[in-house]
């Protein structure tokens, strides 16, 4: 049996009692190592589960999954994933592959930011298309993540927003020269999201085709979320510009752009708001706002 067991947001203990009852009756338990992190280390996670756990990075997962389906079909093997072991897509070419063997599995669920998002005020179904925000490089500046941001604002709807981890990366010298020599762990931060958002912001409105309103302005309200699930976890509503000067600390950062907003999610950022940060909220009807 292959289990996928998600370990939620925080520590050890966030596991599920049938989570853990799972890892426990394993024979070899994976610890996928590349799509998020717990704010503890592999160490304290051994110790809480009594089991040694093998990293599986990006590499392992998706060039030698058949190396972690090794006698599955005659013993226990655990996946195990921060958050829930769906909210990468890596992980149903997995299952897809375990299926293809004639293995079966399990899916083991848990909190991730999908869910949890909605500790900020926000409610769920007020979410459109989630979009990840990659780190810029001299020669590469993607925007597309602007444009469906402004899609789900024009539809009224929020955007939660993942922000890049740079794990096991190499440099494109090293490896061109085959050198497994690997660059130092990167997370992005709510600031240098924000950042990049409000350059293509500047870009686009420079642009003479443009025309018409912004989908995205520096006064766009957003929320700013950092260690979610953890106990020292910071939420902070801001506008986009004032998102760009806040230090939350130390990973995992999340960014949300939000957009038609009822007068209760209104109420409910205003608990972690900055100052002035909802004044440039107008009123669409009797019982809707938007930035």
């Amino acid at each position: 049996m292959l289990y996928l067991i998600g370990l939620g947001l925080g520590d050890a203990t966030d596991i599920t009692v049938k989570g853990l009852q799972a890892v426990k009756s394993c024979s070899r338990v994976y610890l996928e190592a590349y799509t998020s992190i717990l704010t503890v280390g592999k160490e304290a996670l051994e110790e809480y589960y009594g089991k040694q756990l093998i990293l599986a990075d990006r590499d392992l997962v998706e060039q030698g999954a058949d190396e972690i389906l090794k006698d599955a079909d005659v013993t226990d093997v655990a996946f195990l994933v921060v958050g829930d072991p769906f909210g990468a897509t890596t992980h149903s070419d997995l299952v897809l592959r375990a299926v293809n063997a004639g293995i079966p599995y399990r899916v083991i669920h848990n909190a991730s930011i999908m869910n949890a998002v909605g500790c900020c005020g926000l409610q769920l179904y007020n979410f459109g298309e989630t979009v990840s925000v990659v780190f810029w490089t001299e020669t590469w500046r993607p925007e597309s993540f602007y444009d469906k941001i402004c899609k789900n604002r024009a539809a009224g709807l929020h955007t939660l927003c993942l922000l890049d981890i740079k794990v096991k990366e190499q440099s494109i010298e090293n490896m061109m020269r085959g050198k497994k020599i690997y660059e130092p762990p990167r997370f992005m931060t709510v600031s240098q999201a924000a950042d990049q958002l409000i350059q293509i912001v500047q870009r686009r409105r420079r642009r003479e085709e443009e025309g018409g309103e912004l989908g995205v302005t520096e006064d766009t309200v957003c929320v700013g979320l950092a260690r979610l699930g953890a106990d020292d976890q910071i939420i902070r509503t801001g506008t986009l510009r004032q998102l760009v000067s806040c230090d939350l600390g130390g990973p995992l950062h999340s960014l949300v752009v939000t957009a038609r907003l009822h007068p209760l999610e209104v109420d409910m950022l205003r608990v972690n708001a900055e100052p002035e940060a909802l004044q440039h909220l107008r009123m669409i009807d009797s019982s809707t706002y938007t930035s």
